[in-house]
């Protein structure tokens, strides 16, 4: 923890200061053009990944990137109220949900009951991305190794939230219109490579 105060001190003492002005124009309202969807994973970060300055994203992460169906419920849905505050509070132009390579939660998708015994609520959670694995396991070849599978369930899942993201009241329609941008990223956190998901191609493409 010693490493994590320090830090505090330094962001007060050095960078802080440089954007006081930034940090004293957001401390009364926050107006972020884009909504990141990302994984938790404590190598995906962000504000890093796009060089962006605070009050630029409007971040929600979680395991594996998930985006659930939309739903009214009673109960306390953390991403949801996560996306639907985004869109319909600070209006949002862009969605991007962002999958990576290594990706824990992806990989679990694939491990049997007895392997995830210790965490029964991210099995319940992964099971959002079911249709993953079913399109993943039709399309692999016996003679694919680990690794394909890998990316392909980390790349479809970056899809698959893309869909449920329609599910949302108004998307669809502001989509069609223009007024919101949906984006599909795949992070590789070994190159630092970022690649875009071309909707006419169903293929990702290196921003470069």
């Amino acid at each position: 923890m010693e490493e994590l105060f320090n830090g505090v001190k330094e962001f007060n003492s050095e960078d802080y200061r440089e954007y006081r002005e930034l940090f004293r124009e957001l401390s009364r309202k926050q107006t972020p053009h884009t909504l990141f969807i990302g994984c938790s994973d404590s190598r995906v970060v962000p504000s890093l990944i796009t060089k962006s300055m605070p009050g630029d994203l409007f971040v929600v992460r979680n395991v594996a990137n998930v985006v659930p169906y939309y739903r009214q419920s009673a109960e306390y849905l953390a991403t949801t109220s996560a996306i639907e505050y985004a869109l319909n509070a600070l209006n949002v132009e862009n969605i991007v949900v962002c999958g990576h390579s290594n990706c824990g939660g992806c990989q679990a998708m694939w491990q049997d009951e007895s392997q995830m015994a210790a965490l029964p609520h991210t099995r319940r959670w992964l099971e959002l991305s079911g249709n993953v694995k079913d399109t993943v396991s039709r399309r692999l070849s016996v003679d694919d190794d680990d690794i394909k599978r890998e990316w392909m369930t980390e790349q479809l899942n970056v899809v698959e939230q893309m869909n449920h993201l329609v599910t949302y009241p108004g998307v669809k329609e502001r989509y069609r219109r223009g007024d919101l941008n949906i984006y599909g990223w795949y992070y590789i956190i070994g190159t630092g490579e970022v690649f875009n998901y071309a909707k006419e191609r169903r293929a990702f493409e290196r921003i470069s």
